[in-house]
């Protein structure tokens, strides 16, 4: 037989679906495990939500759309961003299968083979593989803890080349939970705008920020950066509406006719029934963002105290989205569970296996000896899984 494809053999699985998908495994086989492994609002959809994709189905609105999706949506979506100090018009936003989706089709509207795509690390672990998957090569410029794991202006700029196109930002991140502040923001936009790189800005979880702080859109920065931008966002994470898949992208013109026309080549328009659901998602009642909000806030100043006293692993607090890394470089060469740790993925391991906790090694996240715990779980699983792995390491 011919060989495969070498693009798509070089693509790996995903750490956090491939974590999650074995943990599920192990519930069916009447294991009781604790997962803290995917990006998951544990809420149920709101109601009014679920009852406009009802509605959809019963007035027979089941039928194709739009490649770049239903007018409706489009026009909610920018009339949200121009609530929010965004002006959009409605033929400049493009609806896609999901965020994840929007951002691939975001990189193979720019990328050619061989472009630098600049990603920040800690990153979430498929930026990296779809900018392969569309020709690109990712260039990592990595943040440590001790910087809250966020990169400096300085730092971009030192990883520029003539071979640059574009510059990754997920803000607030997963998996670090960490948020750029306005001016962070302001010195990372002038160096793409001086040298002329288009930004993927990833702003899915946008409405979880926490401690008063305040989210700052990179699209904010005048034309300039808004023209080069390609604001990612979506009804997934904010609206518990993960299943559902309505991603969307707000960009330039040129951008969003380039896109539209991959997707009717390829996906075309995402369910028509979701489509509507997500009209009434952003023109609804929004009372339940907040709700979402402040339990996810208290999850977090939970999981945080909790973590940080027991002895062998410690995090720093997460500013917004529903993550927390664990740092265990203190438990790399040690025995746990019958297992020589010798790096976050033996860890991970053993610790499912041992203790039925699973949490996410964060080496496919660019981020060596730390693992990702989601708190978008009920405080009786955050409890019971910080209970777990306690005993864990004491044993």
């Amino acid at each position: 037989m011919k060989a495969v494809s070498r693009t798509a053999q070089a693509v790996r699985a995903s750490t956090t679906l491939a974590v999650d998908s074995l943990a599920k495994q192990m519930k069916a086989d009447g294991l009781d495990v604790v997962g803290f492994g995917t990006g998951e609002p544990d809420f149920r959809t709101p109601e009014n939500i679920n009852q406009a994709g009802i509605e959809a189905i019963n007035a027979g609105k089941t039928k194709y759309t739009p490649a770049a999706g239903i007018i409706p949506l489009r026009k909610a979506i920018a009339e949200q961003l121009k609530a929010e100090g965004l002006d959009y018009d409605y033929t400049q936003i493009v609806i896609a299968s999901g965020a994840k989706h929007s951002l691939y089709i975001a990189l193979s509207a720019i990328t050619n083979p061989g472009d630098e795509i600049i990603l920040p690390a800690p990153y979430w672990v498929s930026y990296y593989e779809m900018i392969k998957m569309t020709g690109g090569t990712p260039v990592i410029v990595n943040a440590e803890e001790k910087q809250g794991f966020k990169i400096s202006a300085e730092q971009l700029e030192a990883a520029v080349t003539d071979k640059t196109k574009c510059f990754m930002l997920n803000n607030p991140s997963n998996p670090t939970g960490m948020l750029y502040t306005k001016d962070e923001l302001k010195a990372i936009v002038d160096v793409c705008v001086k040298y002329d790189l288009y930004i993927i800005a990833d702003e899915i979880y946008y409405k979880l920020v926490y401690d008063g702080l305040e989210f700052t859109s990179v699209a904010s920065f005048g034309d300039d950066v808004k023209e080069r931008t390609l604001l990612i966002n979506g009804v997934s994470k904010s609206y518990a509406m993960t299943g559902w898949r309505i991603g969307y992208c707000a960009c330039n013109k040129q951008l969003a006719k380039i896109m539209s026309n991959f997707l009717s080549h390829s996906t075309g328009a995402p369910s028509t029934i979701s489509q509507w659901a997500a009209v009434e998602a952003i023109t609804g009642p929004q009372d339940t963002i907040e709700d979402m909000r402040k339990a996810f806030l208290q999850r977090r100043d939970y999981i945080v105290k909790r973590m940080n006293e027991i002895e062998g692993v410690s995090c720093i607090v997460p500013n917004g989205a529903f993550y927390v890394m664990m740092n265990i470089e203190k438990l790399i060469g040690r025995t746990l569970g019958g297992k020589l740790i010798e790096n976050d993925d033996d860890f991970a391991v053993a610790f499912l296996e041992k203790a039925l906790v699973a949490v996410v090694p964060c080496s496919g996240f660019g981020a060596k000896n730390f693992v990702r715990w989601s708190y978008a779980a009920s405080m009786e699983n955050i409890e019971k899984g910080l209970n777990r792995l306690e005993k864990f390491l004491s044993e």
